[in-house]
C-alpha cells in the first residue's frame, strides 16, 4: 500500500475494519457480549443496576474498540489509549458492580473510592458517547452537569440552589438513576433483544424476501424503483426499528435501480433515507425510543405499537404521494416487466421467513412481555428459516448474527446511558416543571402554539442528537406542559417521539441521509435537505393526532369516526403534498402552493367545519390552478 494512500485510509473516520486476529478476537467477545446479554434478559434474576453495569462494561469497551478517537486515529487496529479505556471501562463496572450493595447498605452514602469511580465512568460515558454519536449529546450533558452543580448563578427561571459533587455523581453514576436509570435499561434488555431478532431475520434471508416481495409488487408503478424504497423499508422497519439499517439493507438495490429509471443521486438518496426513517414509526418494532415510552408511561409495549400503526401508515403515504408526484413531474416509468421478479415464486422460497412477525406480533397483542415475545422471535426464526436450504442458518451464520447483534447495540446503548445523565439532572432540579411552565405561559393556553413550539424544539435537538436521546429530552420537558393542557400522556409522548424519529434526516446530523448518500455517490448535506423536504409532508400528523387521539386508538370512538379521521388526514398529507412539491396534474404556480397548504393544515383540526374548508378549498386550488396552466400552455403552443 502507498504511504498516501495508507495515511488516507488512517485519516478517514467511521468504525474501524480489524482484520486478522484481532477481527477474530473481537468477534469472540462481541459473541460472548451477546450471549451475556441475552442471559441476563433471559433467565437472569439479578438485580437492575448489576445488569446494567455487566452489560455497559462490554459496550463501552467494544466502543472504543471500533470507534477511533480522531479523524486522524488508526483505522485498522486501537491504539494504546483505546485499550486503556476499554479496560478502565470494564475495571470500573465491575467495581460498581461488586460496591454496589455495600452502597446501598450505607444509605447511598459513597466511600471517596466510589465517587473517583463515579466520575471516572461519567467521562468514559461522556468519550464513548463522543466517539459513536459526535459531540453534540455529550456536550449538551456537560452543559446539564455544570447546571446541576452551579445552578445557583443561572439567570431568572433557570435558577435553583446547586448540588454538592458527591451528591451530583451518586446522581448520576452510583444510584438506580442516571446512567443506571431507564434508558439503559430499557437500551440493554428490550432494545438489544429486538435488535438481535432483527439481526436473525436479516441474516436468515428476511430482508431479501421483503426486498423481492417489494419489487416484485410496486416494480411497475409510475417511478417504481422508488416506490418500491418507500414499501420496501417499510417492510424492514416492521423488525429493525433503525433507520440507518433500512438504508444500508434496502438502499444497497433501491438507489441504483432509482437512478436507472432517471431520478438523480441525490433524490435517489433522499427517497430512501426518508422512507426508511419511517422504519422507527412501523410496528412492531419501533426502535429504542418506543420501548423507553412504553417503560416512561408504565404501559405494555402492546399500547405502543397498536397506537403506532396508523401514523406510521400515513407518514409511508406521504412519501408515497411525494415520490408519485416527482415522478409525474419527471414523466418516469417503473422497472421493465421482463426485470420484475415473480411474486408467486417470491413467496414460494422465502415467505415462510414472515412466520416469526407474525409470531412476534402475536405475542405482543396477546400480553407477553416485549422481552419474552423477542425470544419467540428469535427461536421461531432459527426453526422456520431449517425449512429451506436457502434460508437455513449455518452454525457460521448464528456466530456472526450474535456478533452483528452486539456491534449494531453500541451506539443506542451508549447514547441511552449519557441521555440517564440529563434525566437525572432534569428530575434533581425540577428544570422539566420549570419549561412546561413556560410554555404554558408563552403559548396562553393556545394548544396549537404548545405543539408548534414543541416541535420546532425536537427538530433543532433533532439537528444534533440521535433520535433515541431526542425523544427522551424533548418528552421530559414538553410532556408535562401537554398533560397539563389536556393532552393525553401517551399522546404527549408520541408528539415527542414523532419528531424525535425526524433526526435522521435533520440536518446537519442526518446519519440515515449520509447512510444513503455514500450509498449513492451524492453530497451528504444536499442528501439531508432533499430527505427532509420529502418527509416535511408527514410533519402534519402528529398535529394530527393530538387533536384526535383516535387516530392512535386511544379513548371512546366509532369506526366510522376513526375512518372520518383518517381519510381526512391522507386527504391532508396529499394537498400539502402537492404544495411542496409544487405539481398536481401540471405544475403548480406559487400563488397556488401557498393556499394548498394552508387548506391541508384546516384539515389537522378535527370538526365538519374545518374538514369541509380544507376538502373544498383545496379541491378548488388544484383545479383552477390545473386549468390555468393547461390554458397559459394551449395558449403558447399557439
Amino acid at each position: 500500500m502507498a504511504k498516501g494512500e495508507k495515511r488516507k485510509k488512517k485519516k478517514s473516520g467511521g468504525v474501524r475494519k480489524l482484520d486478522g486476529s484481532l477481527k477474530k478476537s473481537v468477534a469472540i467477545f462481541c459473541f460472548i457480549c451477546s450471549l451475556a446479554l441475552l442471559y441476563l434478559n433471559s433467565f437472569s434474576l439479578m438485580i437492575t443496576v448489576k445488569k446494567n453495569a455487566i452489560s455497559l462494561a462490554f459496550m463501552l469497551a467494544l466502543t472504543f474498540i471500533f470507534y477511533p478517537a480522531t479523524r486522524n486515529s488508526n483505522r485498522e487496529k486501537p491504539t494504546l489509549l483505546d485499550w486503556i479505556l476499554a479496560t478502565l471501562s470494564v475495571a470500573t463496572c465491575v467495581f460498581i458492580f461488586s460496591s454496589y450493595d455495600s452502597l446501598i447498605a450505607r444509605n447511598l452514602v459513597p466511600t471517596v473510592l466510589e465517587l473517583v469511580a463515579s466520575a471516572l465512568l461519567v467521562v468514559l460515558v461522556l468519550e464513548s458517547v463522543r466517539r459513536s454519536s459526535g459531540v453534540i449529546l455529550p456536550i449538551l450533558a456537560v452543559i446539564f452537569i455544570i447546571y446541576a452543580r452551579f445552578g445557583i448563578y443561572f439567570p431568572g427561571i433557570l435558577k435553583h440552589k446547586g448540588f454538592l459533587w458527591s451528591r451530583i455523581l451518586t446522581r448520576l453514576s452510583l444510584a438506580d438513576t442516571g446512567i443506571w436509570g431507564t434508558s439503559l435499561t430499557t437500551a440493554v434488555s428490550y432494545v438489544f433483544m429486538f435488535i438481535m431478532f432483527g439481526c436473525f431475520l436479516n441474516n436468515s434471508g428476511t430482508a431479501k424476501f421483503f426486498n423481492d416481495f417489494s419489487i416484485a409488487f410496486a416494480g411497475r408503478l409510475r417511478g417504481g424503483p422508488a416506490q418500491v424504497a418507500v414499501i420496501s423499508s417499510g417492510l424492514m422497519g416492521t423488525i429493525s426499528g433503525s433507520a440507518q439499517a433500512n438504508v444500508a439493507t434496502t438502499g444497497a438495490f433501491t438507489i441504483p435501480l432509482m437512478k436507472k429509471v432517471g431520478y438523480s443521486s441525490r433524490f435517489a438518496a433522499a427517497v430512501e433515507a426518508a422512507a426508511s426513517t419511517g422504519g422507527i414509526l412501523m410496528p412492531p418494532v419501533m426502535g429504542a425510543a418506543s420501548f423507553i415510552m412504553a417503560s416512561f408511561l408504565g404501559v405494555p409495549y402492546a399500547t405502543i405499537m397498536k397506537a403506532g400503526i396508523i401514523p406510521a401508515v400515513l407518514y409511508y403515504l406521504s412519501i408515497f404521494f411525494m415520490v408519485d408526484l416527482r415522478a409525474r413531474k419527471l414523466n418516469l416509468t417503473g422497472v421493465p416487466p421482463e426485470e420484475l421478479p415473480d411474486l408467486k415464486k417470491v413467496f414460494k422460497e422465502t415467505g415462510h421467513m414472515l412466520v416469526p412477525i407474525v409470531v412476534v406480533i402475536y405475542t405482543l397483542l396477546t400480553g407477553f412481555s416485549a422481552i419474552l415475545c423477542a425470544v419467540f422471535g428469535i427461536a421461531s426464526t432459527v426453526l422456520v428459516s431449517s425449512l429451506r436450504k436457502s434460508t437455513r442458518m449455518s452454525p457460521k451464520v448464528l456466530f456472526e448474527t450474535l456478533v452483528d447483534s452486539a456491534r449494531q447495540s453500541i451506539t443506542v446503548t451508549t447514547a441511552c446511558a449519557m441521555v440517564g445523565i440529563i434525566i437525572a439532572v432534569v428530575g434533581m432540579t425540577g428544570l422539566g416543571q420549570v419549561l412546561a411552565l413556560n410554555i404554558m405561559n408563552i403559548s396562553q393556553g393556545h394548544l396549537w402554539l404548545a405543539l408548534a413550539m414543541i416541535m420546532l424544539a425536537a427538530l433543532i435537538l433533532g439537528m444534533g442528537l440521535p433520535s433515541t436521546a431526542c425523544y427522551i429530552i424533548t418528552s421530559s420537558v414538553a410532556a408535562p406542559a401537554l398533560v397539563t393542557m389536556g393532552i393525553s400522556p401517551l399522546v404527549a409522548h408520541f408528539f415527542a417521539f414523532y419528531y424525535g424519529c425526524m433526526s435522521g434526516i435533520v440536518p446537519p446530523v442526518a446519519l440515515t441521509s449520509y447512510t444513503a448518500a455514500g450509498l449513492s455517490g451524492s453530497n451528504p448535506m444536499e442528501v439531508a435537505v432533499s430527505a427532509f423536504r420529502l418527509a416535511s409532508a408527514g410533519l402534519i400528523i402528529p398535529f394530527i393526532f393530538a387533536y384526535s387521539p383516535i387516530m392512535l386508538l386511544q379513548g371512546d370512538f366509532t369506526p366510522f369516526a376513526l375512518v372520518t379521521v383518517i381519510i381526512s388526514a391522507m386527504i391532508g398529507v396529499y394537498f400539502l403534498g402537492c404544495g411542496l412539491e409544487g405539481y398536481f396534474r401540471t405544475p403548480l404556480p406559487m400563488v397556488a402552493r401557498i393556499p394548498l397548504i394552508g387548506f391541508a393544515l384546516c384539515l389537522i383540526i378535527p370538526g365538519l367545519v374545518s374538514d369541509l374548508i380544507g376538502i373544498v378549498g383545496g379541491s378548488v386550488t388544484l383545479a383552477i390552478a390545473t386549468y390555468y396552466v393547461k390554458r397559459k400552455t394551449k395558449v403558447q403552443s399557439q
